[in-house]
């Protein structure tokens, strides 16, 4: 089979969900523009490239503004990491609240050997990106979003988390401060990661009585090599990424290490990443290693249900309400989309 990215947080593909070997054709190039065109759309934050200052829950320190540019190849973007200028820092005691956040210079942070997060994985992340528009303005997609997962997530993992206001706040701090670094138009995007973690000292298990809230940045390219081409997955049933009445459907830290040793396998062999199948039936559909999946069967539209072990992704909710948009019809029942294979390749 041959799926191809949608966008960065989904997969998208079309053909029939049986038979052997099947193969999965993108959509038609008219019915992918047309949802990329809305997704593009679809609650854009305009940032204000003026200076920070104080906004709602939190303020950013004054900071020395760098030069407008800088010197990196554009054109050869890759997904990786690139040291910016400024990182934000907030942190939030046993009181449950968040301090007034500040912009520091990007660089190490100082951890104890028994923190929560070392030592027990009390850990969270997300996941956006800010864009430059042909006018040069800076737009964010729906970062409310991510600040309610978050929530959601550091209330499973036993965290405080920051209001929506003070998450949303500070991502426009952290771009701004960082604006130099949002790839031109069509070159790439500036990958936000917020981070929520237990810094605070532990020796049994417990929650951690210090939390870290850190946003830091990097501008990147396509995450997979393939760019927006076809890419190759294989169906992995000998490892799991989650289980049911685990962490999976939250974007906890330890849902992802549990990964690596898959998709190095899968990379091994040639292919781009690893499709998991469901960890009791070994049999239905569930998610790759860092994103949703979706399959097209003329006009409708399947993505595996929500259910404790797939991760609810804004892309992935954004999809769905595009396609419904555009006339496609969503299957009754996702949560089971079989496959009678165990190599997806072109």
């Amino acid at each position: 089979m041959e799926y191809g990215v949608a966008s960065q947080g989904a997969l998208l593909a079309a053909a029939p969900l049986a038979g052997r070997r099947p193969r999965l054709p993108l959509p038609a190039p008219s019915i992918q523009m047309q949802i990329q065109n809305r997704l593009c759309s679809m609650s854009s934050l305009l940032l204000n490239t003026r200076p920070v200052r104080r906004c709602g829950a939190s303020v950013a320190s004054n900071y020395t503004q760098k030069p407008e540019s800088v010197d990196l190849d554009w054109e050869n973007l890759g997904f990786g990491i690139v040291q910016t200028d400024y990182m934000y820092i907030a942190k939030c005691g046993p009181d449950g609240n968040f301090s007034e956040g500040e912009m520091v210079p990007f660089g190490p942070i100082s951890l104890s050997p028994s923190s929560g997060v070392l030592n027990y994985g009390q850990g969270l992340f997300e996941g956006l990106k800010a864009y430059r528009t042909s006018d040069g303005a800076i737009l964010l997609f729906r970062p409310e979003e991510n600040a309610l997962r978050m929530q959601v997530g550091a209330e499973r993992m036993c965290m405080p988390a920051p209001s929506v206001e003070q998450f949303v706040d500070a991502v426009k701090q952290t771009v701004l401060a960082n604006k130099r670094w949002v790839p031109p138009t069509g070159k790439g995007s500036l990958y936000i990661r917020p981070l929520l973690m237990g810094s605070g000292a532990v020796l049994g298990l417990a929650p951690a009585p210090e939390y870290t809230f850190i946003i830091f940045v990097s501008p990147v390219g396509n995450y997979f090599k393939e760019g927006l081409a076809p890419i190759n997955l294989i169906v992995e049933d000998k490892f799991h990424r989650a289980t049911p009445g685990g962490t999976g459907c939250v974007k906890t830290i330890g849902n992802y290490a549990s990964v690596l040793m898959a998709q190095k396998i899968a990379k091994e062999k040639g292919y781009s990443d690893v499709l998991y199948l469901d960890a009791v039936h070994k049999k239905y559909l569930e998610e790759v290693s860092s994103c949703n999946i979706f399959v097209v069967k003329g006009n409708v539209i399947s993505t595996p249900a929500i259910k404790g072990t797939i991760l609810p992704g804004i892309t992935r909710k954004s999809i769905i309400d595009v396609a419904l948009s555009k006339g496609f019809q969503d299957a009754k029942d996702s949560s089971e989309i079989v496959t009678e294979n165990h190599c997806i390749c072109s």
